[in-house]
């Protein structure tokens, strides 16, 4: 982006909020940016031609957070103590309004189908999370759940969990279950942390893992342990002395990063947790040596074998008696409290929020109150790229998935077989040298992928929509800049 030592300037300006852009995200693998501003309007941006191809006010009040399930639903989280789930297809848009809240509008926008509506608490400024159900069937469930709801809500990517602060004490957290709609956890870490103010929930190891900024400045990771049927403290730290304002899981789940109205930047680590199918595994290799006693002493067995065994064995559990530490830790035990952050940088930029991590958990993303907008290493928190632009504030960052970098395939994977000839063939990274003659045995599923030439301009289009390193920034003047880094 940077020519000759001039600073980067962004790809694009998508021009259309009339009030600042609280948030955004980008869906359908990249073709679509769906911002919301601070009157509660919704744009669908179609990257492709960078117009709007839908746009409607979900709420009353402003956005918090936007979010895509699959490629037919957007979630939006208002300032008016709703979430709503959105169904938007590509065949919805058609009849969608595309008159953009700067313009004005002399008829009511339609609105896409409302599947469902949560009544939520939103005094706390704080986003929503959401993860996929891992199980068909969770701790809590109701009872009088039907066979064919259950069935319907197994399949894969219908089911989600919801997190929000509860609403009636600002400092424990919700759990809502879709498409029940229905409360499934209240989780309470503490008394004098004040409010929730940012919250992130996934899978980890076949459970729940929850991780909580709040007010005081504190960031506590917990584990829902199913056999005690609670949630257990994994990790806390206080880094930060102001309200936690963002904080992003990377995508390997081995730590999270959280910035504040501070100008603290604290990476911290996240407790692996180990599922109770492998514990219950590990518990019962170390018990196989006494099953093996007990069908020694019961079988014929050679006296010189018999005794050796005898001896190992005796000598072994004897050692596991005498220390108890050694024993294989059961799932209902307590989990040991990590209080150490891996690493904090005093950024001297105070206000940092939305921070984002991209899914290749290389760089992470900050949109900061002093209108730049900040790209940093995840490994050394070192600041990498400073994208300047807007002249306000800015409120948001979303970055696009980036498909992981595969290594050229070896000879192998291309499954070729060579008859070398007389004159002599050498296989090579890129074919064969020589006269000789090549059988090519390759495999008939692989795809084709035409020549640029031969593709139309909507599909180069599309090609580059999916295909760039998008980050998109939301501003308080109501404009959203896209710039194509790294």
């Amino acid at each position: 982006m940077a020519v000759e030592g001039r600073p980067p300037t962004p790809k694009s300006i998508l021009r259309g909020h009339k009030a600042q852009v609280h948030a955004a995200t980008f869906i359908r693998n990249n073709e679509r940016l769906v911002t919301g501003d601070a009157d509660g309007f919704i744009i669908a941006w179609d990257l492709t031609i960078m117009r709007p191809r839908a746009v409607w006010q979900a709420h009353e009040n402003a956005i918090l957070g936007i979010a895509g399930w699959g490629n037919d639903r957007i979630i939006t989280h208002g300032r008016d103590n709703k979430l709503i789930v959105w169904k938007l297809t590509t065949d919805d848009e058609a009849r969608m309004s595309t008159t953009l809240p700067l313009d004005p509008c002399t008829e009511p926008r339609p609105k896409p189908w409302m599947v469902h509506l949560l009544e939520v608490n939103t005094m706390n400024f704080c986003s929503f999370s959401y993860c996929p159900v891992s199980a068909p069937v969770l701790p809590g469930q109701e009872e009088g759940q039907s066979q064919d709801t259950a069935e319907e809500e197994s399949k894969p990517g219908s089911e989600l969990l919801i997190a929000v602060p509860n609403t009636l004490a600002s400092e424990a957290i919700d759990i809502f279950h879709l498409p029940s709609q229905t409360r499934r956890h209240t989780v309470k870490l503490g008394d004098k942390n004040g409010m929730v103010m940012a919250v992130e929930l996934f899978n980890q190891a076949d459970s729940l893992t929850l991780v909580a900024g709040y007010e005081n400045g504190l960031a506590i990771v917990a584990h829902r342990d199913p056999v005690r049927n609670d949630w257990v403290p994994l990790y806390q730290a206080t880094c930060h002395s102001q309200p936690i304002l963002s904080l992003s899981v990377s995508p390997g789940q081995d730590f999270f990063i959280t910035s504040s109205a501070d100008a603290v930047i604290a990476k911290h680590p996240l407790p692996a947790v180990v599922s109770q199918d492998r514990t219950t595994r590990r518990v019962t290799e170390t018990q196989a040596p006494q099953v093996s006693e007990s069908e020694e002493s019961n079988g014929p067995v050679n006296a010189a074998d018999k005794a050796v065994g005898k001896s190992l064995l005796g000598a072994a559990l004897a050692k596991e008696k005498q220390n108890p530490s050694s024993q294989p830790k059961l799932p209902h035990e307590p989990h040991e409290l990590q209080t150490q952050p891996l690493k904090t940088v005093n950024t001297k930029h105070a206000g940092q929020q939305s921070i984002e991590i991209r899914s290749d958990g290389l760089v992470f993303a900050t949109a900061g109150w002093d209108s730049k907008v900040r790209v940093y290493s995840t490994k050394t928190l070192k600041e990498v790229a400073v994208l300047k632009w807007h002249q306000v504030g800015c409120y948001a960052v979303a970055f696009t998935d980036i498909a992981p970098k595969t290594s050229a395939p070896s000879i192998n994977d291309r499954n070729l077989k060579a008859t070398p000839s007389t004159t002599g063939t050498e296989p090579t990274e890129t074919g064969f040298l020589g006269h000789g003659t090549i059988k090519s045995n390759v495999d008939k599923s692989l795809t084709v992928v035409p020549k640029l030439v031969e593709l139309t301009v909507r599909d180069k289009r599309l090609r580059q929509a999916k295909t760039a390193h998008w980050l998109a920034a939301g501003s308080k003047d109501g404009k959203v800049s896209l710039w194509d880094v790294f």
